[in-house]
């Protein structure tokens, strides 16, 4: 006997084959009897959709391109994590793309993708020229995870709030008594967002004149190059404010070079809870960002365009908490 059929499927179901195709895309409009009647009889016959035969009945592909703006950031694996198993619940699967790459080689981001027919766009951080997404999305439906740059007409912006985010860690240092805080800043919109908010806590706390803030790249090397300058200075601050958790790390990396005890004679935080906070020789201070969270309403977003709600793009923000650690203390009389 060859490979079982939808036909067969739907004769040992005792149903149709269109509500056999109903049940494997995932709908909802199947009652559950018919629908534990279907999965049944794929289990005891051991059918198999054929991808391309299906892709080629529904002009569908079934996959989401997800075009990563840097690989080198373990935030976006949270954000993957949250993103893959609602696309994969629904039959979808997920191509991942590396934005550097195809800059480098003066690429069209979005084409390749394009190109494969996929049904849907998540772009996932910061791109620096936002509107190469417009061809994409006039063709397919998008969704920008992570970034919050202006987007296209009709795409959703799912991020954490950073705004809140960077308010919660600049309190949680002018909490301990901290008075002379810097702050290593970062490009973009989530950049701005973060920098403008740890000038507005320290203004409202009267401590303007005691707030530095040095631009750094978002990366180790950054963070620790910003970091040397800025604890070199004869009045040095007591605590640093770190755009994320990579640029935190040079940060700590700057203090031990220059004989810093942390959090004795520095506090650091970092932005973004990501799994290099948390190793156990470092416990970083940080915020957490909910990057699970946006990987997860990103994946709804583009479900929900799939399934047919239109509208101009939404902007969605989830909620980011502190998570206290190791890297942070009251001033020490040094300071």
């Amino acid at each position: 006997m060859g490979q079982p059929t939808i036909r067969d499927v739907a004769e040992r179901a005792g149903v149709s084959k269109s509500l056999v195709s109903l049940v494997l895309r995932g709908s909802g409009q199947v009652r559950s009897e018919k629908r534990e009647a279907v999965l049944r009889a794929v289990r005891e016959l051991g059918y198999r959709p054929n991808a391309a035969a299906r892709s080629l009945s529904e002009q569908r592909t079934r996959t989401v391109g997800v075009l990563l703006n840097d690989l080198r950031n373990p935030w976006f694996v949270d954000l993957l994590d949250g993103l893959n198993p609602l696309l994969h619940d629904h039959g979808l699967h997920m191509l991942l793309g590396d934005a550097r790459l195809n800059r480098r080689t003066g690429q069209d981001l979005a084409r390749p993708f394009l190109d494969l027919q996929v049904d849907g766009l998540v772009v996932v951080g910061t791109l620096p020229d936002p509107a190469a997404l417009e061809t994409a999305a006039a063709r397919i439906p998008v969704v920008v995870a992570g970034a919050r740059e202006p987007a296209p007409a009709g795409v959703d912006v799912v991020a954490g709030d950073d705004a809140q985010g960077a308010r919660l860690v600049t309190e949680h240092l002018i909490g301990l008594g901290h008075r002379h805080v810097a702050h290593l800043a970062g490009y973009g919109a989530v950049g701005e967002l973060r920098r403008r908010s740890f000038e507005e806590v320290m203004r409202a706390h009267g401590l303007a004149d005691r707030a530095p803030v040095e631009l750094s790249d978002m990366t180790e090397e950054g963070g620790f190059r910003t970091a040397v300058r800025l604890l070199g200075r004869s009045e040095r601050p007591t605590a640093v404010v770190a755009v994320n958790d990579i640029a935190a790390v040079g940060a700590l990396s700057a203090a031990e070079e220059l004989g810093l005890r942390v959090p004795e004679d520095l506090s650091v935080t970092g932005y973004d809870n990501t799994s290099i906070s948390r190793l156990r020789h470092l416990w970083l201070t940080t915020v957490d960002n909910a990057g699970h969270e946006v990987g997860r309403r990103a994946a709804r977003c583009l479900l929900d365009r799939f399934e047919g709600a239109g509208g101009p793009g939404r902007v969605h923000l989830a909620a980011p908490t502190l998570e206290i650690r190791g890297t942070t203390a009251p001033p020490g009389r040094t300071g």
